[in-house]
């Protein structure tokens, strides 16, 4: 029976914090809109590239109507989307020993796949960049397909990788370091491990009641054995 491990990416597989908000200041900025502080990026991020920039808005566009602020966060997007392309591998980093644990998981014939709220075009290109041909599955946010929470993603990546529903919860298992993360798993009704070397803290996930917390990424090889 084939295991496979479905990995998010930002916060679990890459730090990838520093080109994120590294390319939502400069789509403020071109807009003419204050810019944030480092630090206050990972608050920010966790459910795709439109919500970063909602809520990195300065705090009065949240009385707009619904209409009125999708059309200025449509307008600091056409900003961040070319500048993330040509810089989204600057300053981001896969955690230490995230290739080991890939690598050991890849020679023992577990599938590996990356479901990411990051829109689908850098979403490949980055696993590519740091991963070259490492995962079966690379999925990012499409088009007409729900973002997680939605557990979507999840059941895409099983049916590509051949994993009957029947069989989900015994063969998967979800990694990941948000609470956006563990809702997804539990949704779809496979067991998860909340990372703590993510954006999010221990607290929170001990909260979220995932199956499982790890602290270091080699603690995943055991939980597929």
């Amino acid at each position: 029976m084939k295991k496979v491990v479905i990995f998010d990416l930002d916060g679990t597989l890459l730090n990838t914090i520093a080109d994120l908000g590294a390319a939502c200041n400069h789509a403020l900025a071109c807009c003419g809109l204050p810019t944030h502080a480092p630090e206050e990026y990972p608050r920010l991020v966790g459910n795709g590239i439109n919500r970063l920039i909602e809520r990195a808005l300065p705090e009065e566009y949240a009385t707009l109507d619904e209409e009125e602020r999708t059309r200025q966060v449509m307008r600091v997007r056409q900003e961040f989307v070319p500048y993330y392309n040509a810089h989204n591998c600057d300053l981001t980093h896969p955690y230490e020993g995230i290739i080991g644990v890939l690598e050991t998981l890849k020679e023992r014939g577990v599938l590996l796949a990356v479901a990411s709220n990051k829109y689908h075009e850098a979403t490949v290109q980055i696993v590519r960049h740091f991963f070259g041909n490492t995962f079966d599955v690379v999925l990012g946010e499409r088009e007409g397909v729900p973002r997680k929470p939605d557990p979507q993603i999840v059941r895409d990546i099983l049916q590509a990788v051949g994993v009957q529903k029947s069989g989900a919860k015994e063969q998967t298992l979800y990694v990941g370091d948000s609470l956006v993360d563990i809702e997804t798993a539990q949704r779809a009704g496979v067991p998860v491990a909340a990372c703590s070397w993510g954006f999010v803290s221990w607290e929170e996930l001990t909260a979220a009641s995932p199956d499982f917390i790890i602290d270091r990424p080699q603690e995943i090889i055991a939980l597929t054995e």
